[in-house]
């Protein structure tokens, strides 16, 4: 069985709309694209690099297009991109010039592929398709770097809920900027019996 890890920026209400720039993600009036740049310093390229190394990909549609549009001819910054396999979740798109990019239609298509032998497979973006994960409780682990700052509107992490599920704090660290960057992995089923006792 193959461990699906989500990697994400997010502001402390939970935005993860268009961290990397202006143009990333528009959509519903967004005009806060690139609000990570300010935080970019030493150890985020640290912890970055040790995370860009060569994983397959499960993408949601937009992401993949941005991806696609940008990862290909930049390569050098993200050394094995072309190579590993990008899984890509759509109902409307069903192909790409983009080397090894495979295209899945269902839930039922991702639980195949977590059943699957190989690598970890990590989800960066695509926030329909994390909050999909999440409540059909296929997320094993959460690498969150979560930013000094609240942004009000666009598009959030935990918008469409989540099931019930506890998770362990395995690695945490705080740069410089103040960048929040922490590891959780699925820790079983919340206790309730303890919460306000």
């Amino acid at each position: 069985m193959r461990k699906i890890i989500v990697l994400s920026f997010i502001t402390l209400d939970g935005v993860m709309q268009a961290p990397g720039g202006p143009q990333e993600d528009t959509s519903g009036g967004f005009k806060y694209g690139g609000w990570v740049a300010p935080y970019f310093d030493e150890v985020i390229n640290k912890v970055m690099e040790k995370q860009m190394k060569p994983a397959d990909l499960l993408l949601g549609r937009k992401t993949f297009e941005i991806f696609a549009s940008y990862w290909p001819e930049h390569a050098d910054h993200w050394p094995g991109i072309n190579e590993v396999t990008k899984y890509v979740m759509s109902n409307t798109t069903k192909n790409s010039d983009w080397q090894n990019s495979v295209f899945l239609k269902s839930l039922t298509d991702i639980k195949k592929l977590k059943n699957s032998n190989g690598s970890d497979i990590q989800v960066h973006g695509s926030g329909e398709l994390v909050q999909l994960l999440l409540k059909n409780d296929l997320v094993d682990e959460l690498w969150l770097k979560i930013h000094p700052m609240t942004l009000g509107k666009g598009k959030k992490f935990f918008d469409g809920g989540s099931i019930p599920a506890a998770f362990r704090l395995i690695e945490s660290l705080v740069t410089p900027s103040g960048v929040l960057i922490v590891n959780y992995k699925r820790d079983g089923k919340v206790n309730t019996g303890t919460i306000g006792a």
